[in-house]
């Protein structure tokens, strides 16, 4: 586009953000202590022990333990990879967006792995009933704290896992490179 916007700018708003996380996913990873945003009542399978659903705002309350986040996507997605990085205990599932700002400031150096997984999944509806199309893109998930990336290692989920390059590895390969120079 030639008057400076992202293509994507002018994309419409999806007509629901309700979209839950496939149970096979949720049950190979392990028991959540908080769903910041999840499901409507009544939603077919906990997702964790604790669910926070509209109108609370999941970003605004305190967020405890192990945290499963599939926030909606779109505009939405960096503030709750925002919240997750700060919590630094949980397992956010975002799209595979690698070059986007929000993966740069909040994934490669905040999170300690990322699982892409190697088929695009079929999210479900409200009603648990699997939608017929798949997500439309590749999907991730984002681990912050060892025992998160210990669970995405034990899964058994179809993907890859790559290790994070988190803010103190590269702050001590800045380090080095700089008295490396003056040697």
């Amino acid at each position: 586009m030639g008057d400076g916007r992202h293509p994507y700018a002018s994309r419409p708003e999806a007509a629901t953000h309700t979209w839950l996380t496939p149970p096979e996913i949720i049950a190979t990873l392990g028991l959540f202590d908080l769903d910041p945003c999840a499901a409507p009542e009544p939603r077919p399978w906990p997702t964790a022990d604790r669910h926070i659903t509209l109108p609370a705002n999941g970003l605004n309350i305190e967020w405890h333990g192990r945290v499963w986040c599939n926030p909606p996507f779109g505009r939405h997605t960096e503030a709750w990879l925002a919240r997750m990085a700060n919590h630094g205990n949980g397992i956010a599932l975002a799209f595979a967006r690698t070059e986007t700002a929000m993966f740069q400031r909040y994934v490669w150096p905040r999170a300690d792995a990322v699982m892409f997984l190697a088929k695009r999944p079929h999210f479900c509806r409200p009603d648990g009933s699997r939608a017929t199309g798949n997500s439309g893109g590749p999907i991730c998930l984002i681990a912050y704290g060892w025992n998160n990336v210990a669970a995405l290692m034990e899964s058994g989920l179809e993907g890859a896992v790559v290790r994070c390059l988190k803010a103190e590895a590269t702050q001590a390969t800045e380090q080095l490179r700089a008295a490396l120079a003056t040697n």
